[in-house]
C-alpha cells in the first residue's frame, strides 16, 4: 500500500492567513511539511511562475494535500474539517453556532485583513499607511467587538474552539503591529490572551516558523 505524501504548506511565516492554516494543522495534528513563500525578496516569491501555477492570486497559503492543492485559508480550513473532523471539531454541529463562526471569519477574512494587506499598503503610499491600517481594524474590531457580546462565551462562539478563533489571533497581532489601541476590545483581548496560551497558537506563531528572521524568533 503506498504511503501518503505528507501534505506540504507554502507560508510566509508573517502571513495572518497562513498562521490561521497552521493553527488548524496543529489543532488537526497533521503532520506537514513547511516551504517558504516571501512576500518580500526577490520582488515577492508569490509572483513567480512557479507559485502562480499553484496559486493563480499570488497568495499564501497554499495546501497540497490528498493529491490536490488548495488556496483561500477559510476553504483549506473547511476543507480539513469536513475530511479530519477530529481531534478538534472547527465547526460545531450546530447550524445556528456555525453560521456565527462563519459570519466571524468572514467578517475578518474578507472585511479586515484584506483592508490593511501589504499589496493594498503599498498603493495607500508610505505616509498614509499606519493611519489607515489603524482605521480600516479599529472600523472592523467595533462591529467584532458588538458582535462577541451575543456570541461569545470562552471563545468567540461558545465554549469550543472553532474556526473563528484561527482568524482572531492573526488579526489581533496585526492589530498590534500597526499600534491600534486594543483597550475598547474588551471581548477580543480576553479571548485572544486566552487561545494564546494554547500549544496549537504557541507553535504556528510567526516567531517560531522555519523562515522566521533570526531576530524575530521566539
Amino acid at each position: 500500500m503506498a504511503v501518503p505524501e505528507k501534505p506540504v504548506l507554502y507560508s510566509f511565516f508573517r502571513s495572518s492567513c497562513s498562521w490561521r492554516v497552521r493553527i488548524a494543522l496543529a489543532l488537526k495534528e497533521i503532520d506537514y511539511d513547511t516551504f517558504p513563500i516571501s512576500l518580500i525578496k526577490d520582488g515577492g516569491q508569490q509572483f513567480t511562475k512557479e507559485f502562480q501555477a499553484l496559486s493563480p492570486m499570488s497568495q499564501v497559503p497554499a495546501l497540497k494535500i490528498d493529491g490536490i492543492t488548495l488556496t483561500q485559508s477559510l476553504a483549506i480550513i473547511e476543507y480539513l474539517e469536513e475530511t479530519r473532523p477530529t481531534p478538534v471539531r472547527l465547526l460545531p454541529q450546530d447550524p445556528k453556532k456555525r453560521a456565527s463562526v462563519r459570519l466571524i471569519s468572514d467578517l475578518i477574512a474578507s472585511g479586515i485583513q484584506p483592508l490593511q494587506n501589504l499589496s493594498v499598503l503599498k498603493k495607500v503610499g508610505q505616509e498614509a499607511q499606519l493611519t489607515w491600517a489603524q482605521e480600516v481594524i479599529s472600523s472592523g474590531f467595533e462591529a467584532l467587538e458588538h458582535i462577541l457580546q451575543s456570541t461569545a462565551g470562552k471563545y468567540c462562539v461558545g465554549n469550543e474552539i472553532s474556526m473563528a478563533d484561527l482568524c482572531l489571533v492573526p488579526q489581533v497581532a496585526n492589530a498590534q503591529k500597526f499600534k491600534v489601541d486594543l483597550s475598547p476590545y474588551p471581548i477580543i483581548n480576553r479571548i485572544n490572551k486566552t487561545l494564546l496560551a494554547m500549544e496549537a497558537f504557541q507553535v504556528s506563531h510567526p516567531s517560531r516558523q522555519p523562515d522566521t528572521p533570526p531576530e524575530l524568533r521566539a
